[in-house]
């Protein structure tokens, strides 16, 4: 069963968002679906593949390991986060493939399932307090029991695009506090400051708050410094939540291995697909973390990270953006027909062949793809800050 060709559709959804979908076909007549991650550099990724494509055709579609291999260590600048994305879409494609051809789900070549449903937590966006307690108590009252809170109060402004990190900490600080009192003890509450903090500015936002207001911060300052964030770690008794931008198991290499990271935030469409997953999945058994997937993309994101979820002993929480508050539109059921259903709070492990997703290629080729650049977020002296 070899590949006969493979196919990129990089589109847009109604919400305003971009996906990029790749489509790997075999001589068997067997076809597989995946999906980068890399958000705003789809043609970047496209590239990639293409490079990719004249080596790949042909070659049998059942190795995944050794293809990886080849993917990855055929070059010799190897690695990053566009290859990388690149190769997680051809990687989840080729288990979506091998399950099909095979008859079973993804997980059953991942050594089986663990358990039968993957639960996840919610992710509330909030532009002011009244949407934060408003959006949370309704997830709350609808069984949700994790929520993860993703801030946007720059965006209440006149000017969207400015960003001080001081007059924040002072907003979310109290927000956040209300809405413990609100919420109870018995609920989790996260939140991802997504790298718009420093070192020092983490510590003020953490010291603001009574103990117990949160279960874990994600991400708060960049990571490509791992002492940086020991540093914070040494000052900050708060689980830390990190690594949804990593592309390989040596990016989170440090991170486990120092006890940074209390939650691996693995991408399976940005570390390099299932097989790096896998990897990635069992260093952290070895420190005692769980993975909590970053899942913001769309239904093969989901799709991987559920048999991922499934055959993996140390996994916590699966984030969904789709909820009873707030409809992001990321599972497009105009381009995905068939894909993984919300049940409550959870997904039920699937039993179909391969991923269990289906896409619709005839919409795809309609479109005209216009890019979408993330925002640029910049503070009162008019410097570039994280978005």
């Amino acid at each position: 069963m070899n590949i006969a060709a493979i196919k990129t559709y990089p589109i847009n959804l109604k919400n305003g968002g971009v996906q990029l979908v790749v489509k790997v076909q075999t001589d068997a007549e067997i076809h597989g679906w995946g999906c980068s991650g890399l958000s705003g550099r789809e043609l970047a990724v496209v590239g990639a593949i293409d490079h990719f494509r004249d080596f790949l055709i042909g070659r049998d579609a059942r190795q995944i390991g050794a293809l990886w291999q080849e993917m990855y260590r055929g070059q010799y600048f190897e690695g990053g986060r566009v290859l990388a994305a690149a190769i997680s879409a051809i990687d989840i494609a080729l288990y979506d493939i091998k399950g099909k051809a095979l008859g079973i789900p993804v997980y059953e070549l991942l050594g089986g399932k663990q358990r039968d449903y993957v639960e996840c937590f919610a992710s509330v966006r909030f532009t002011t307090k009244e949407e934060l307690l408003n959006y949370s108590k309704i997830c709350v009252a609808e069984g949700w029991k994790v929520l993860r809170l993703a801030p946007a109060e720059f965006e209440s402004q006149d000017n969207k695009t400015r960003f001080e990190p001081r007059e924040s900490i002072a907003k979310l600080s109290k927000w956040i506090t209300e809405l413990r009192n609100e919420v109870g003890p018995g609920i989790v509450i996260g939140v991802d400051y997504h790298t718009r903090l420093n070192a020092a500015e983490t510590y003020s936002f953490m010291k603001r708050m009574p103990p117990g207001t949160i279960d874990f911060l994600e991400e708060p300052i960049r990571d490509e410094n791992p002492e940086a964030y020991q540093a914070l770690r040494a000052m900050i008794d708060v689980p830390f939540a990190i690594g949804e931008e990593f592309s390989s198991k040596w990016q989170f290499k440090p991170f486990l291995e120092n006890d940074i990271a209390q939650y691996a935030r693995i991408d399976v469409c940005n570390v390099g697909g299932i097989t790096e997953s896998m990897k990635v999945a069992s260093m952290a058994e070895t420190h005692y973390v769980d993975l909590m997937p970053h899942n913001p993309l769309g239904p093969i994101c989901t799709a991987a990270s559920i048999h991922m979820a499934a055959a993996c002993p140390n996994f916590s929480y699966l984030e969904e953006v789709n909820t009873p508050a707030q409809y992001m539109g990321t599972n497009a059921p105009d381009f995905y027909p068939i894909q993984p259903k919300l049940e409550g709070n959870r997904y039920r492990v699937p039993d179909t062949p391969g991923l269990g997703v289906e896409f619709n290629e005839a919409l795809a080729l309609e479109q005209d793809f216009q890019l979408v650049d993330i925002p640029r977020l910049r503070k009162d002296d008019g410097s570039l800050t994280n978005w």
